[in-house]
């Protein structure tokens, strides 16, 4: 037989190998679907009804690369995860040939005639940040050669007058130098590799990172980045063994140099209420930390059980200011005006002040919840930022609290916004999980991340590499914040901390404008 006979032969064995496989589980499926009782479309259609189960088991990926555009996709855009992979990796965010967006309505930042140059901007750039970043080499369909370069990047802090302090009446205030950290994501929740590197990262590029309500992790403390310890209803961290609140256990914790502020959380974007977390991702490591009992799920409870009202709420801040003399604020998200009316005016008739007020919008959501909460419940940052800052200022007691916004800024456009709609300060966290490798599969829930990010499972961990990854996470810090002093430039102000609602304006469907003044106005009346 010659050569090509055999592989002639070899190849015709393999097709009909292939062909008796596909027929003998084709009568296996007829076999047995039709006789299972669960699904209706097996019993009629085994074969077809299978196809269409593995084309709905691949639709949010056939969606998110081959049918939506750009500016489809949910929660984020292909554009605007592109704009954080690009930073992060790249230390890039420029782009051509116009925008994409309809501009048929929305916020929009109102550049001055006679901009700032670049040399009359506050920025202080004198040490530079050593990182890494990518180049590329070549790029084909199918293939791209990109070389890793160690390199030294402009650090785009703000100049001493314009750090944002918290806390000047206490012991140990704090000052930050950005105005654009990580929001609360707990150990646990995201895997020990994605908290390593998140803390190197924005250690690197001198800023905070809020622990989430999962409480401390050595994880936390690997990098130099500074603590915001966040205390939620479940008193992780700071609890006794009955889930009642341990002063000894905050008082160590206040004690520690790298703990700059405390976050006690009401609510969050994605769940208005307490955390939520699997029992197959609760480690022995995670229950420890939590001190609770390994593999089982954890709800927190709604409320912290001693807080009902605006005065304890205040009190207890008080009362934590007191003993740590620390900052202490608290996070909320924005439903009701008539709340923050009540918390404003009991603010003002205790004289107890929050040092700073996180404003989450419903359309936040690291967190695992039910759909009900995340899509139903909670005003849209951009809707409940003006209410917070309109009614703090309509007392007269706006400089006594520092606002924190969080809700989808994940770009310096919308940063600038919330800054011009009353926000100090920007936490972000879903852009952090894409800059440590997240591809939004949206699977956090389940602990399958595939890349890792927010699992605590070892053998899906292994894909992130951390000694990467925080390069990456202190990219895009600094690139968010040189493109929030490229705002400031356009719109004619020295610094980001300058943007006000005069430098923004609501365009509407119809093409009428709107200041931001007039839409805070008829937000608070």
């Amino acid at each position: 037989m010659t050569l090509l006979t055999i592989l002639q032969l070899i190849v015709n064995i393999i097709v009909v190998s292939v062909l008796l496989i596909c027929i003998i589980a084709c009568i296996a499926f007829l076999i047995f679907d039709r006789r299972q009782k669960q699904h209706s479309v097996l019993r009629n259609y085994p074969v077809l009804a299978r196809v269409r189960y593995f084309l709905e088991s691949i639709g949010p990926e056939l969606r998110q690369y081959l049918f939506l555009n750009d500016n489809e996709d949910k929660p984020f855009s292909r554009d605007q995860y592109q704009h954080i992979v690009l930073a992060g990796k790249y230390n890039e965010r420029a782009t051509s040939f116009g925008s994409e967006l309809d501009y048929e309505e929305g916020f929009y930042l109102n550049n001055a005639m006679f901009p700032r140059q670049r040399t009359e901007l506050a920025m202080d750039n004198q040490k530079l940040i050593s990182t890494f970043i990518y180049e590329i080499k070549r790029e084909s369909l199918f293939n791209r050669k990109e070389n890793v370069k160690a390199t030294e990047i402009t650090p785009y802090y703000l100049e001493q007058q314009h750090y944002i302090k918290f806390g000047e009446d206490l012991k140990h205030p704090y000052l930050a130098k950005r105005l654009v950290g990580q929001s609360g994501m707990s150990f646990g929740a995201l895997g020990s590799k994605a908290i390593t590197a998140l803390s190197k990262g924005l250690g690197h590029a001198g800023t905070w990172m809020n622990t989430g309500e999962g409480g401390l992790s050595s994880y936390h403390l690997a990098g130099e980045a500074d603590i915001i310890f966040q205390i939620g209803p479940g008193l992780f961290g700071v609890r006794n063994e009955d889930g009642t609140f341990s002063e000894k256990e905050f008082l160590k914790k206040a004690e520690q140099p790298r703990i700059k502020m405390f976050e006690l959380k009401l609510a969050q974007g994605a769940k208005t209420r307490g955390g939520h977390i699997e029992g197959h991702k609760v480690t022995e490591e995670v229950a420890k930390i939590r001190n609770v009992k390994p593999y089982e799920t954890i709800n927190s409870p709604n409320r912290f059980d001693f807080i009902d009202s605006p005065k304890a709420l205040l009190e207890w801040v008080s009362y934590l200011r007191t003993i740590s003399q620390k900052p202490v604020g608290f996070k909320i998200v924005i439903g009701n005006k008539n709340d923050v009316v009540e918390l404003v005016e009991t603010m003002v008739a205790l004289n107890i002040y929050p040092d700073f007020i996180t404003v989450d919008g419903g359309e936040g959501g690291t967190g695992s919840t039910f759909q009900e909460l995340q899509d139903g419940v909670g005003l849209p940052l951009f809707t409940a930022l003006p209410i917070v800052d309109g009614l703090l200022r309509a007392k007269g007691v706006r400089n006594k609290v520092k606002i924190f916004a969080s809700g989808k800024l994940v770009t310096p456009d919308k940063i600038a916004i919330a800054l011009a709609l009353g926000a100090d300060l920007v936490n972000i966290a879903r852009g952090m999980m894409i800059s440590v490798g997240c591809i939004m599969s949206r699977q956090c829930h389940k602990n399958t991340c595939p890349v890792g990010v927010a699992t605590t499972d070892p053998k899906k961990e292994r894909a992130l590499v951390v000694e990467e990854k925080e390069y990456r996470v202190a990219n895009y810090i600094v690139s968010l914040h040189e493109g929030l002093f490229n705002i400031a430039a356009a719109v004619g102000v020295k610094s980001p901390t300058e943007i006000k609602a005069e430098h923004v304006t609501i365009k509407k469907k119809s093409g009428e404008i709107q200041t931001i003044h007039d839409y805070q106005l008829k937000l608070i009346q």
